[in-house]
């Protein structure tokens, strides 16, 4: 579906053709202008008939119409073609949601297409078109204003990571500590890799369009890419922080899971030690044998029974002394 398409003229937004056709016609006629169509979740059709009419390398366009793509940046002969991950944090089940962006850049033209919920599209044109001046730099201006977007949102979203990762971390280390941590922490884990997948394959774009020599991208843009490759930067150093931080409160949970179960193991020998004795003297005297000692003693029975409840006591005082219970 196509949400939005205008010509942009010296900065600025103009009415120009209803057919897409004539407009991208009329915008490289006019040498300072350019189009932006925008597109979310087009259909085959809808692809299809956009494509024919802006000339779209085909391998790009089965791409945009597949979605679930990784991070890249495609050069074709007239145009360029790049995807973005989007991710949304739901904090109320720790659960991340990945959507897509992907734009094409030509040289009077620029197309965004976006797949899934989590897009942060819905306010960068009415926020590009508040800055002419960039606007006048042409259609690399949209593609710096989307990647600057989402990886902003990724700093946000890793600043909310952080903050319940430090919830979690002090979870494993509470004294009474709930049930289920160990598969709290995997799953964070797993969003975290989810989030990496989404960053970490943006260097080597970010890298590429800020080098010498890219096409359909200014030379007074570059400076402005590269804000956004050092943002980059650091959202991939804070991801890497939260991995390297998940895999240490894993290794510590278990190393208390560990330590609590040689505690019970040794809280159960001890119990096991104090029945064995009275156990083991029971035994002993309930053998029918004639010639035992002490066998037909008055004070045989008390004093067996003195004798275990004595050994259990001195038993239990050593395990006491010894940390075992």
């Amino acid at each position: 579906m196509i949400v939005d398409s205008a010509v942009y003229r010296d900065g600025h937004r103009t009415e120009g053709p209803d057919d897409l056709s004539d407009a991208l016609d009329a915008a490289r006629a006019a040498g300072d202008s350019f189009l932006w169509i925008g597109l979310a979740e087009p259909t085959t059709e809808e692809l299809d008939r956009v494509s024919a009419e802006f000339g779209l390398h085909p391998l790009a366009v089965e791409d945009a119409v597949a979605a679930h793509q990784r991070p890249k940046l495609e050069e074709y002969e007239d145009s360029l073609f790049m995807v973005l991950k989007t991710a949304g944090y739901h904090p109320e089940d720790h659960s991340l949601s990945v959507g897509e962006v992907m734009v094409f850049l030509g040289d009077s033209y620029v197309m965004t297409i976006r797949h899934g919920a989590d897009s942060p599209l819905k306010g960068v044109r009415a926020e590009l078109e508040k800055q002419p001046e960039l606007l006048r730099q042409g259609p690399a201006a949209v593609l710096y204003a989307v990647f600057d977007l989402v990886v902003d949102s990724y700093l946000d979203l890793a600043t909310e990571l952080q903050g319940d990762l430090d919830e979690l971390e002090a979870d494993v280390f509470a004294p009474g500590r709930a049930r289920g941590v160990a598969e709290r922490i995997y799953g964070f884990k797993r969003e975290a890799m989810r989030f990496r997948r989404a960053t970490l394959p943006l260097q080597e774009p970010a890298a590429r369009l800020v080098g010498e020599g890219m096409r359909f991208v200014p030379e007074k843009l570059r400076p402005y890419l590269r804000d956004v490759a050092d943002h980059l930067n650091r959202v991939n150093e804070l991801v890497e922080g939260l991995d390297r931080l998940l895999s240490d409160i894993l290794n510590a949970n278990l190393a208390q899971v560990s330590v609590q179960q040689n505690d019970d193991m040794r809280k159960i020998s001890a119990w096991a030690a104090l029945a064995a004795v009275p156990t083991l003297i029971a035994g002993i005297y309930g053998m029918n044998f004639d010639h035992m000692p002490e066998l037909r003693q008055v004070w045989g029975y008390p004093a067996v029974l003195a004798l275990m409840g004595g050994v259990c006591v001195w038993l239990h005082r050593a395990f006491k002394r010894a940390g075992w219970l």
